[in-house]
């Protein structure tokens, strides 16, 4: 299996805990910075967490076949 990274992506009350477990921590505030935020996952992006407010934003783009692994934290 190949290893990648991991990233957590939303506000930054709701993924810098993520730092502990070694993901790369992506905090944004507002919808714009989500969509740059997603833009720019690095190479081997392997899974994305995202807060409830960054996956509504990124919608659909989520589903993209070429888009990382996602999973939305509980609200």
């Amino acid at each position: 299996m190949a290893a990648g990274t991991v990233v957590a992506l939303g506000e930054a009350s709701l993924v810098e805990g993520y730092r502990l477990v070694g993901a790369s921590v992506r905090a944004v505030e507002d919808p714009t910075s989500v969509l740059d935020a997603w833009q720019s996952l690095p190479a081997g992006t392997a899974l994305v967490v995202l807060t409830p407010r960054a996956a509504g934003v990124l919608g659909a783009r989520v589903l993209d076949p070429d888009a990382p692994l996602t999973v939305v934290m509980p609200s």
